[in-house]
């Protein structure tokens, strides 16, 4: 590589939208899997959202709609995060897993890296909210948005956020969870031909090296690994059935947990239907959990 050439340098997955009709819903399906809620925060522009934190720093997004005026008015000028929600839920129904979210040091970068490259969503998203803490601690987070999309796939997007300001809070007892999760140690996507949308990964990874395999192929994010499956391999690792069609799908995420007997007796407890598959406990999709969720130690 010439001196004057840059490596790159990953990505890593910053967080995952999953889209839900209500965040109690949400909430208490969460709790019976398992993890610890935030409290609720609300967009400026009419969605609203409960976080689930883990201790890599990532998180899950449960998202529901707040004030419908105010999204649709957010879409009409153009907010790119309410427009593609509004086509999931419009193309998909109010549950599922529609966004995979990189984190970056410099959003503007990346969005004329995607612009660049051909896959760009549309402009730049700037916003700040409100941010509480169990205990009642406020403060401001401030956000920066760059997105990417391909329109073979019209049921997912993708978008690198930047914490242009981060709240001064302790968020220790949000990352401490009953189901002992720690990470995100994989998210899975589908694909009846994974390697037609290898170019798209790898721009949104920010990563050239791809592992292809019989049942698809990974991309190693800075923290976590990106898998796209085909049918058979989605059913395979996940148990899940792709949906008919073609275009990438997000499907499902893994969870690092300290104990796997733990988490079993848990659900068990809380009456939430799973199965093991191999070296993982898998539970499937329900009200307010819209992807499928595995757990390994």
């Amino acid at each position: 590589m010439p001196a004057s050439v840059s490596p790159r340098q990953a990505r890593p997955v910053d967080h995952l939208v999953l889209p839900t009709a209500s965040l109690d819903a949400a909430r208490e399906r969460l709790r019976k899997l398992g993890f610890t809620v935030a409290p609720e925060g609300k967009h400026p522009f009419g969605t609203v959202n409960v976080c689930t934190y883990l201790a890599d720093g990532t998180f899950l997004e449960a998202l529901a709609i707040g004030q419908r005026e105010t999204c649709e008015h957010a879409a009409i000028r153009g907010n790119v995060f309410v427009t593609r929600d509004q086509a999931y839920r419009f193309r998909n129904g109010e549950e599922g897993f529609s966004a995979l979210v990189m984190g970056t040091e410099d959003a503007k970068a990346d969005h004329s890296a995607f612009v660049k490259a051909g896959i760009s969503a549309g402009k730049i998203l700037n916003f700040s909210r409100a941010f509480v803490t169990p205990d009642g601690t406020r403060d401001k987070a401030a956000f920066r948005l760059a997105f990417a999309a391909d329109l073979r796939a019209p049921d997912v997007f993708f978008f690198a956020v930047q914490r242009v300001r981060v709240p001064a809070v302790d968020r220790s007892a949000l990352q401490r969870h009953e189901n002992g999760a720690i990470a995100i140690r994989e998210v899975v996507l589908s694909e009846t031909n994974p390697t037609d949308f290898q170019y798209l990964m790898q721009e949104i990874v920010n990563e050239r090296d791809v592992n292809a395999h019989s049942f698809g192929m990974d991309i190693r994010a800075a923290n976590a690994n990106i898998a796209v499956l085909t049918p058979a391999g989605l059913k395979a690792f996940l148990g899940a059935e792709a949906p008919q069609g073609r275009g990438l799908r997000l499907q499902g995420v893994v969870f690092a947990v300290h104990d796997l007997e733990k988490v079993e007796g848990l659900l068990s407890a809380n009456g939430v239907a799973f199965e093991k598959r191999s070296a993982r406990i898998i539970v499937h999709p329900a009200e307010g959990q819209g992807a499928t969720f595995a757990f390994e130690a």
